[in-house]
């Protein structure tokens, strides 16, 4: 007796469990893709789908910081939008896709293109640091950063003495660190040395056990940014690190990266974007830029178009799949892509077959190896789709190559910290440059190409013969691939 009662509250509590985040899924509208495999995975555990679905399952960042970030918004045109409005490109001068590719990324994420910035891009992680510091050596106002991830150790930590000369000169110092990407390096002495050297720095997105009812475990501040003086900034896929001193122990040799380093008007959006992670986690509000920040940045006489696109909680969800869609559909001739995890929305995948199809030349330019096995075999099951397209997938040799790039026809480029996978697209806090320059462009694509040079085309014939064992994993990787 005892135990059918016992059975029956089971059964009621699985049937209720299942019922409830059933409907709690279709109250906020998630891709059907996600949706289903949440409720598989509720159905299956549904004690342990329930809990995750409550840590990992939504956006939540926190009732204090979803209120900064609406005050944020609210109040960001008034400030910032004026002066704007004066370095505003003309759109005419654009092909009409590039127009209409422009209008959707300022509806999706808030930012104009503006006119006359430059670019210079930097690969090579002892290249990129020195750059930094270089400039942190010349600072005479304001360093502003944010990272995910800083690694104690080698160039590293010269970037960390050269914040110390700063502070030390009166320069206002601020850095913005991710909770979970920085947890190693906030455990050494650095942040105690830093502040005590009159840094401020501040960690974003903490949470404890209590927290997590309140607002998701694994979304995290995945942006890079650098701003100095108002008038120079960095932005690309590298953390704050020294690959000789980073993850040697995962078996996939040094990260490769990007940055560029950028000055003009597009570095007050740059700004903008810090101020507000910054304003997410301190409450202080966004300020202006003082007018000789704003005529040294003018003065600049760049020709490049760029539009800085923030992404993530607080704007529109899907901000960086619709970009990245429409930009594929915008290709004659030529598209040529980087990422370290690849593992996209199926609409992504259905343009870039498209675009192979229609005869655009389609290059994929992965790692050969991977630091989640995981993602390797959830992307690979996106392969074959891709390969009978007529699309070709590089294996890059050299490291984690860890850019992401876009190239479309050597006139427009996406370039930041969004990788081609579900968190990057619907999740985290990330950054991309939309610019529409030419130069830039064709700068972008030589350093591609340098990787695919690196790099083992991806065998149609061979691959399709892989074992059958292979296609299982990558087939249940692909189950979970929505929630990843």
């Amino acid at each position: 007796m005892h135990e059918t009662i016992i059975a029956a509250a089971g059964l009621a509590a699985h049937v209720g469990i299942v019922i409830a985040v059933g409907l709690r899924v279709i109250w906020v509208r998630r891709p059907p893709g996600s949706a289903f495999a949440w409720l598989m995975l509720v159905a299956s555990v549904p004690l342990l789908g329930l809990l995750l679905y409550l840590l990992f399952g939504e956006r939540p960042i926190g009732r204090k910081r979803l209120a900064r970030a609406h005050a944020f918004y609210l109040s960001f045109p008034a400030v910032a939008m004026p002066l704007w409005k004066l370095d505003e490109a003309d759109l005419t001068a654009l092909p009409p896709a590039q127009r209409g590719l422009a209008a959707l990324a300022e509806r999706a994420a808030g930012l104009p293109v503006l006119k006359g910035s430059t670019l210079a891009l930097h690969g090579g992680a002892e290249t990129i640091l020195r750059a930094i510091i270089g400039d942190l050596d010349a600072a005479h106002e304001s360093i502003d950063m944010a990272f995910y991830i800083w690694n104690a150790g080698g160039t590293a930590d010269d970037v960390a003495t050269a914040l110390e000369r700063a502070a030390a000169r009166g320069v206002r110092c601020r850095v913005l660190l991710d909770a979970l990407g920085s947890k190693a390096f906030l455990k050494t002495t650095w942040p105690a040395r830093l502040r005590a050297a009159g840094i401020r720095l501040e960690v974003a997105l903490d949470f404890g056990l209590l927290g997590l009812v309140f607002q998701r475990a694994d979304l995290r501040l995945h942006r890079k940014i650098v701003v100095v003086d108002e008038r120079v900034a960095y932005t690309g896929s590298m953390n704050l690190v020294d690959p000789r001193y980073f993850k040697q122990d995962a078996g996939v040799g040094e990260w490769v990266d990007a940055m560029a380093r950028i000055e003009g008007p597009a570095v007050a959006a740059l700004r903008a974007v810090f101020l507000f992670d910054w304003n997410l986690q301190t409450g202080e509000p966004f300020v202006a830029s003082s007018e000789a920040a704003f005529t040294a940045r003018r003065a600049v006489g760049g020709e490049a178009l760029v539009q800085v696109v923030p992404s993530g909680p607080g704007v529109d969800t899907s901000a960086n799949l619709r970009i990245l869609v429409d930009a594929v559909a915008t290709a004659g001739r030529r598209i040529e892509l980087t990422t370290p995890y690849f593992v996209p929305d199926p609409a992504l995948v259905l343009a870039l077959q498209n675009a192979a199809l229609r005869g655009v030349k389609v290059t994929i330019i992965l790692p050969a190896v991977n630091d989640s096995k995981l993602v390797t075999y959830a992307s690979r099951d996106f392969f074959d789709g891709l390969l009978a397209a007529g699309a070709h997938i590089l294996q890059f040799e050299g490291g984690l190559l860890h850019t992401k790039s876009v190239t479309v026809d050597d006139s427009f480029a996406l370039f930041g910290t969004v990788n081609l996978d579900m968190r990057s697209l619907h999740l985290n806090f990330e950054l991309m440059l939309a610019v529409y320059d030419r130069a830039f462009s064709v700068t972008l694509r030589e350093l591609q190409r340098t990787y695919a040079r690196q790099s083992k085309p991806l065998d149609a014939a061979a691959w399709h013969a892989r074992p059958a064992r292979q296609r299982l994993l990558e087939g249940a990787a692909s189950l979970v691939a929505p929630m990843l």
